[in-house]
Protein backbone atom coordinates (compact mmCIF):
# COMPACT_ATOMS: atom_id res chain seq x y z
CA UNK A 1 0.00 0.00 0.00
CA UNK A 2 1.15 3.51 -1.25
CA UNK A 3 2.55 5.71 1.54
CA UNK A 4 -0.41 8.20 3.37
CA UNK A 5 -2.51 5.75 2.58
CA UNK A 6 -5.51 4.49 5.22
CA UNK A 7 -7.59 1.59 4.23
CA UNK A 8 -10.15 0.41 6.84
CA UNK A 9 -9.96 -3.60 6.56
CA UNK A 10 -13.50 -5.36 6.66
CA UNK A 11 -15.76 -2.41 5.63
CA UNK A 12 -18.69 -4.11 3.54
CA UNK A 13 -18.32 -2.62 0.30
CA UNK A 14 -21.51 -3.91 -1.37
CA UNK A 15 -23.69 -1.10 -2.44
CA UNK A 16 -27.87 -0.83 -1.79
CA UNK A 17 -30.44 0.83 -4.05
CA UNK A 18 -30.46 3.96 -2.06
CA UNK A 19 -27.75 6.43 -0.78
CA UNK A 20 -28.58 7.08 2.66
CA UNK A 21 -29.41 3.30 3.73
CA UNK A 22 -26.46 1.89 1.85
CA UNK A 23 -24.27 4.23 4.05
CA UNK A 24 -26.03 3.85 7.04
CA UNK A 25 -25.54 -0.38 6.75
CA UNK A 26 -21.94 -0.01 6.05
CA UNK A 27 -21.17 2.19 8.98
CA UNK A 28 -23.47 0.21 11.24
CA UNK A 29 -22.27 -3.28 9.78
CA UNK A 30 -18.87 -2.07 10.89
CA UNK A 31 -19.89 -1.53 14.41
CA UNK A 32 -21.72 -4.89 14.86
CA UNK A 33 -25.29 -4.41 14.24
CA UNK A 34 -26.00 -5.75 10.45
CA UNK A 35 -29.33 -4.89 9.33
CA UNK A 36 -30.88 -5.18 5.97
CA UNK A 37 -31.66 -2.13 3.81
CA UNK A 38 -35.43 -2.22 3.93
CA UNK A 39 -35.54 -2.25 7.48
CA UNK A 40 -33.27 0.39 7.84
CA UNK A 41 -35.59 2.64 5.63
CA UNK A 42 -38.63 1.58 7.74
CA UNK A 43 -37.76 2.00 11.15
CA UNK A 44 -36.14 5.47 9.89
CA UNK A 45 -39.45 6.15 8.68
CA UNK A 46 -38.29 6.90 5.57
CA UNK A 47 -41.63 6.51 3.42
CA UNK A 48 -43.02 10.31 1.97
CA UNK A 49 -43.62 11.82 -0.32
CA UNK A 50 -43.20 15.51 -1.35
CA UNK A 51 -44.82 17.17 -4.50
CA UNK A 52 -42.48 20.70 -5.63
CA UNK A 53 -42.81 22.72 -8.57
CA UNK A 54 -41.91 26.45 -8.89
CA UNK A 55 -40.30 28.83 -11.27
CA UNK A 56 -36.82 28.46 -10.03
CA UNK A 57 -37.24 24.78 -11.01
CA UNK A 58 -36.57 23.18 -14.84
CA UNK A 59 -38.77 20.45 -13.84
CA UNK A 60 -41.59 19.58 -11.44
CA UNK A 61 -40.32 16.94 -8.67
CA UNK A 62 -41.62 14.00 -7.12
CA UNK A 63 -40.34 12.64 -4.26
CA UNK A 64 -40.95 9.47 -2.12
CA UNK A 65 -38.98 9.57 0.78
CA UNK A 66 -38.23 12.42 4.23
CA UNK A 67 -35.91 14.99 3.61
CA UNK A 68 -32.28 14.30 3.75
CA UNK A 69 -30.84 12.65 7.71
CA UNK A 70 -33.99 12.70 8.85
CA UNK A 71 -34.13 8.67 7.95
CA UNK A 72 -30.61 8.58 9.85
CA UNK A 73 -31.61 10.49 12.88
CA UNK A 74 -34.90 9.08 12.83
CA UNK A 75 -33.55 4.94 13.41
CA UNK A 76 -30.78 6.27 15.80
CA UNK A 77 -33.34 7.69 18.20
CA UNK A 78 -35.83 4.59 17.68
CA UNK A 79 -32.94 1.75 18.39
CA UNK A 80 -30.49 3.79 20.81
CA UNK A 81 -28.00 4.57 18.35
CA UNK A 82 -25.28 7.02 18.99
CA UNK A 83 -24.90 9.29 16.10
CA UNK A 84 -22.07 11.61 16.08
CA UNK A 85 -22.95 14.34 13.55
CA UNK A 86 -20.40 17.11 12.52
CA UNK A 87 -21.11 20.22 10.56
CA UNK A 88 -18.22 23.07 9.67
CA UNK A 89 -18.13 26.31 7.63
CA UNK A 90 -14.12 25.12 7.18
CA UNK A 91 -13.31 22.88 4.35
CA UNK A 92 -10.05 22.58 6.21
CA UNK A 93 -11.58 21.90 9.61
CA UNK A 94 -14.00 19.35 7.78
CA UNK A 95 -11.50 16.92 6.10
CA UNK A 96 -9.45 16.85 9.38
CA UNK A 97 -12.35 16.11 11.14
CA UNK A 98 -13.28 12.89 8.75
CA UNK A 99 -9.38 11.90 8.14
CA UNK A 100 -9.15 11.40 12.29
CA UNK A 101 -12.26 9.29 12.34
CA UNK A 102 -10.83 7.06 9.53
CA UNK A 103 -7.30 7.13 11.29
CA UNK A 104 -9.37 6.07 14.36
CA UNK A 105 -10.64 3.02 12.64
CA UNK A 106 -14.36 4.15 12.06
CA UNK A 107 -15.68 5.09 8.87
CA UNK A 108 -17.91 8.22 8.31
CA UNK A 109 -20.87 9.17 6.12
CA UNK A 110 -20.63 12.25 4.29
CA UNK A 111 -23.73 14.75 3.21
CA UNK A 112 -22.86 16.15 -0.01
CA UNK A 113 -23.80 17.03 -3.87
CA UNK A 114 -23.33 14.01 -6.16
CA UNK A 115 -22.91 16.72 -9.17
CA UNK A 116 -18.74 16.89 -8.26
CA UNK A 117 -18.42 13.11 -7.69
CA UNK A 118 -16.14 11.69 -10.73
CA UNK A 119 -17.33 8.74 -11.03
CA UNK A 120 -21.72 9.48 -10.41
CA UNK A 121 -23.42 8.60 -13.77
CA UNK A 122 -25.18 11.41 -13.48
CA UNK A 123 -24.10 15.55 -13.93
CA UNK A 124 -27.04 16.71 -12.30
CA UNK A 125 -26.83 18.86 -8.60
CA UNK A 126 -27.86 16.96 -5.89
CA UNK A 127 -27.21 18.25 -2.27
CA UNK A 128 -28.35 15.64 -0.62
CA UNK A 129 -26.47 12.61 -1.77
CA UNK A 130 -24.96 10.13 0.76
CA UNK A 131 -21.80 8.21 0.96
CA UNK A 132 -19.59 6.41 3.50
CA UNK A 133 -15.54 6.91 3.23
CA UNK A 134 -13.60 4.20 4.41
CA UNK A 135 -10.46 5.30 3.47
CA UNK A 136 -8.34 8.00 1.60
CA UNK A 137 -4.46 8.50 0.28
CA UNK A 138 -2.63 11.37 -0.95
CA UNK A 139 -5.07 11.79 -3.97
CA UNK A 140 -8.13 10.27 -3.63
CA UNK A 141 -10.97 9.47 -1.35
CA UNK A 142 -12.58 5.91 -1.10
CA UNK A 143 -16.03 5.30 -0.92
CA UNK A 144 -19.34 3.12 -0.47
CA UNK A 145 -22.06 4.38 -2.82
CA UNK A 146 -25.14 2.44 -4.22
CA UNK A 147 -25.03 -0.35 -6.10
CA UNK A 148 -26.12 1.71 -9.43
CA UNK A 149 -23.02 3.94 -8.91
CA UNK A 150 -20.62 1.01 -8.00
CA UNK A 151 -20.68 0.20 -4.67
CA UNK A 152 -16.92 0.85 -3.71
CA UNK A 153 -15.81 3.78 -6.05
CA UNK A 154 -13.09 6.49 -5.17
CA UNK A 155 -12.84 10.46 -6.48
CA UNK A 156 -10.20 12.55 -5.92
CA UNK A 157 -10.30 14.74 -2.96
CA UNK A 158 -10.42 17.79 -4.32
CA UNK A 159 -13.83 16.75 -6.28
CA UNK A 160 -14.78 15.42 -2.80
CA UNK A 161 -14.02 18.52 -1.38
CA UNK A 162 -16.19 20.35 -3.65
CA UNK A 163 -18.72 18.18 -3.59
CA UNK A 164 -18.63 18.73 0.39
CA UNK A 165 -18.95 22.59 0.18
CA UNK A 166 -21.90 22.87 -1.80
CA UNK A 167 -24.87 25.08 -1.19
CA UNK A 168 -28.34 25.03 -2.25
CA UNK A 169 -31.23 23.27 -1.63
CA UNK A 170 -30.96 20.09 0.36
CA UNK A 171 -27.55 21.30 1.40
CA UNK A 172 -25.66 21.00 4.74
CA UNK A 173 -22.31 22.18 5.97
CA UNK A 174 -19.54 20.13 5.11
CA UNK A 175 -21.93 17.13 7.35
CA UNK A 176 -19.83 13.76 8.19
CA UNK A 177 -21.78 11.31 10.86
CA UNK A 178 -20.74 8.30 12.70
CA UNK A 179 -22.54 5.69 14.96
CA UNK A 180 -21.49 3.64 18.11
CA UNK A 181 -23.57 0.79 18.59
CA UNK A 182 -24.43 0.32 22.01
CA UNK A 183 -24.27 -3.84 23.60
CA UNK A 184 -27.77 -4.25 24.07
CA UNK A 185 -29.36 -3.48 20.82
CA UNK A 186 -30.77 -7.21 19.74
CA UNK A 187 -33.40 -8.79 18.10
CA UNK A 188 -35.74 -7.66 21.06
CA UNK A 189 -35.16 -4.09 20.64
CA UNK A 190 -35.65 -4.42 16.97
CA UNK A 191 -39.13 -6.03 17.31
CA UNK A 192 -40.03 -2.99 19.59
CA UNK A 193 -39.21 -0.42 17.73
CA UNK A 194 -41.10 -1.86 14.63
CA UNK A 195 -44.29 -0.59 15.61
CA UNK A 196 -43.31 2.88 16.90
CA UNK A 197 -41.80 3.28 13.39
CA UNK A 198 -44.98 2.26 11.59
CA UNK A 199 -47.16 4.27 12.99
CA UNK A 200 -44.69 7.63 13.45
CA UNK A 201 -44.60 7.23 9.40
CA UNK A 202 -48.26 6.48 8.96
CA UNK A 203 -49.32 9.63 11.17
CA UNK A 204 -46.77 11.79 9.05
CA UNK A 205 -47.88 10.72 5.70
CA UNK A 206 -51.79 11.11 6.99
CA UNK A 207 -51.55 14.27 8.60
CA UNK A 208 -49.03 16.43 6.55
CA UNK A 209 -48.84 20.12 7.21
CA UNK A 210 -49.42 21.42 3.77
CA UNK A 211 -51.28 19.93 0.56
CA UNK A 212 -47.86 18.84 -1.24
CA UNK A 213 -46.30 16.54 1.52
CA UNK A 214 -48.15 13.15 2.04
CA UNK A 215 -51.41 11.18 0.82
CA UNK A 216 -52.53 14.72 0.09
CA UNK A 217 -49.30 15.57 -2.14
CA UNK A 218 -50.48 12.63 -4.34
CA UNK A 219 -53.93 14.33 -5.60
CA UNK A 220 -51.85 17.45 -5.88
CA UNK A 221 -49.49 15.91 -8.25
CA UNK A 222 -52.92 13.94 -10.07
CA UNK A 223 -54.22 17.19 -10.72
CA UNK A 224 -50.91 18.79 -11.92
CA UNK A 225 -49.38 15.62 -13.78
CA UNK A 226 -51.81 16.68 -16.79
CA UNK A 227 -50.35 20.08 -17.42
CA UNK A 228 -47.18 18.73 -17.39
CA UNK A 229 -46.45 18.90 -21.33
CA UNK A 230 -47.06 22.51 -21.18
CA UNK A 231 -45.13 22.96 -18.39
CA UNK A 232 -41.90 21.25 -19.48
CA UNK A 233 -39.72 23.15 -22.17
CA UNK A 234 -38.87 20.00 -23.89
CA UNK A 235 -41.21 17.49 -23.74
CA UNK A 236 -38.92 14.71 -25.41
CA UNK A 237 -36.04 15.33 -23.00
CA UNK A 238 -37.81 16.00 -19.61
CA UNK A 239 -40.22 13.97 -19.03
CA UNK A 240 -38.42 11.03 -19.89
CA UNK A 241 -36.08 12.71 -17.40
CA UNK A 242 -38.45 13.00 -14.93
CA UNK A 243 -39.33 9.19 -15.06
CA UNK A 244 -36.01 8.18 -14.09
CA UNK A 245 -35.93 10.46 -11.25
CA UNK A 246 -39.01 8.05 -10.07
CA UNK A 247 -38.16 5.04 -11.17
CA UNK A 248 -34.43 4.55 -11.56
CA UNK A 249 -32.52 7.30 -9.68
CA UNK A 250 -31.43 6.00 -6.42
CA UNK A 251 -35.54 5.22 -5.54
CA UNK A 252 -35.38 1.00 -4.89
CA UNK A 253 -38.01 1.67 -7.85
CA UNK A 254 -41.72 2.82 -7.61
CA UNK A 255 -40.32 5.93 -5.57
CA UNK A 256 -39.35 3.73 -2.89
CA UNK A 257 -42.33 1.73 -2.65
CA UNK A 258 -40.61 -1.52 -3.13
CA UNK A 259 -38.09 -0.55 -0.01
CA UNK A 260 -41.13 -0.10 2.10
CA UNK A 261 -43.37 -2.85 1.07
CA UNK A 262 -40.31 -5.38 1.39
CA UNK A 263 -39.89 -3.66 5.24
CA UNK A 264 -43.29 -4.62 5.76
CA UNK A 265 -42.58 -8.17 4.58
CA UNK A 266 -39.71 -8.66 6.81
CA UNK A 267 -41.74 -6.89 9.66
CA UNK A 268 -44.72 -9.38 9.14
CA UNK A 269 -42.07 -12.29 9.63
CA UNK A 270 -40.71 -10.53 13.18
CA UNK A 271 -44.43 -9.71 14.31
CA UNK A 272 -45.59 -13.43 13.66
CA UNK A 273 -47.75 -15.08 16.03
CA UNK A 274 -49.14 -10.90 17.56
CA UNK A 275 -52.36 -9.36 17.15
CA UNK A 276 -50.77 -6.74 14.48
CA UNK A 277 -48.97 -8.97 12.19
CA UNK A 278 -52.28 -9.34 9.95
CA UNK A 279 -52.45 -5.53 9.94
CA UNK A 280 -49.36 -5.30 8.62
CA UNK A 281 -49.40 -8.09 6.28
CA UNK A 282 -52.89 -5.60 4.86
CA UNK A 283 -50.64 -2.86 4.55
CA UNK A 284 -47.73 -4.63 2.70
CA UNK A 285 -50.39 -6.05 0.39
CA UNK A 286 -51.35 -2.19 -0.26
CA UNK A 287 -47.99 -1.54 -0.85
CA UNK A 288 -47.23 -4.28 -3.37
CA UNK A 289 -50.36 -2.26 -5.38
CA UNK A 290 -48.77 0.64 -5.01
CA UNK A 291 -45.25 0.62 -6.02
CA UNK A 292 -46.74 -1.80 -9.20
CA UNK A 293 -48.91 1.78 -9.72
CA UNK A 294 -46.29 3.85 -9.24
CA UNK A 295 -44.55 2.26 -11.68
CA UNK A 296 -47.20 2.23 -14.06
CA UNK A 297 -46.89 6.34 -13.36
CA UNK A 298 -43.30 6.26 -14.32
CA UNK A 299 -43.96 4.37 -17.78
CA UNK A 300 -46.69 6.58 -18.60
CA UNK A 301 -45.04 9.75 -18.01
CA UNK A 302 -41.96 8.20 -20.35
CA UNK A 303 -44.15 7.70 -22.99
CA UNK A 304 -45.69 11.00 -23.12
CA UNK A 305 -42.24 12.04 -23.68
CA UNK A 306 -41.18 9.69 -26.70
CA UNK A 307 -44.48 9.68 -28.44
CA UNK A 308 -45.24 13.15 -27.52
CA UNK A 309 -48.57 13.20 -26.99
CA UNK A 310 -49.90 14.29 -23.57
CA UNK A 311 -52.51 11.33 -23.49
CA UNK A 312 -50.39 9.11 -21.22
CA UNK A 313 -50.57 12.30 -18.75
CA UNK A 314 -53.90 11.87 -18.40
CA UNK A 315 -53.94 8.20 -17.59
CA UNK A 316 -50.98 8.83 -15.30
CA UNK A 317 -53.10 11.03 -13.08
CA UNK A 318 -56.19 8.76 -12.92
CA UNK A 319 -53.36 6.21 -11.52
CA UNK A 320 -52.05 8.57 -8.69
CA UNK A 321 -55.72 9.02 -7.51
CA UNK A 322 -55.84 5.33 -6.91
CA UNK A 323 -52.37 5.19 -5.26
CA UNK A 324 -53.27 8.29 -3.13
CA UNK A 325 -56.58 5.61 -1.93
CA UNK A 326 -54.70 2.63 -1.69
CA UNK A 327 -51.75 4.30 0.49
CA UNK A 328 -53.92 6.00 2.58
CA UNK A 329 -55.69 3.01 3.11
CA UNK A 330 -52.34 1.30 3.98
CA UNK A 331 -51.41 3.69 6.48
CA UNK A 332 -54.31 4.39 8.08
CA UNK A 333 -54.22 0.46 8.91
CA UNK A 334 -50.64 1.12 10.21
CA UNK A 335 -51.67 4.08 12.63
CA UNK A 336 -54.21 1.72 14.45
CA UNK A 337 -51.55 -0.90 14.95
CA UNK A 338 -50.83 1.42 18.06
CA UNK A 339 -54.28 0.49 19.25
CA UNK A 340 -53.12 -3.21 19.12
CA UNK A 341 -52.60 -4.87 22.58
CA UNK A 342 -49.59 -6.70 20.87
CA UNK A 343 -47.55 -3.81 22.60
Amino acid sequence: MPPDTTILAGVSAAGGVHCETTTLGVLLRHAGLDLSEPMLFGLGAGLSFVYWDSARQALPFLGGRVKPFALTRNLARRLGIGLRVAETTSARKAWEQVRSSIDDGVPVGLQLDSHDLEYFGSRVHFAGHVVALYGYDAARAHLVDTAQQGGAVSTSLESLARARAARGPMSARHRSFTVEVPPDVDGGRLASAIVPALSACAEDFLAPPIANLGGRGIRTAARRVPSWFDRVDDPGRDLPAIATMMERAGTGGALFRTLYRDFLTECRGLLDGEPGADLVERARDHFAEAARLWTSVAGLVEEAGTTGSPAPLAAASRLLEDIATIETSAMTTLRSLTDSPAR
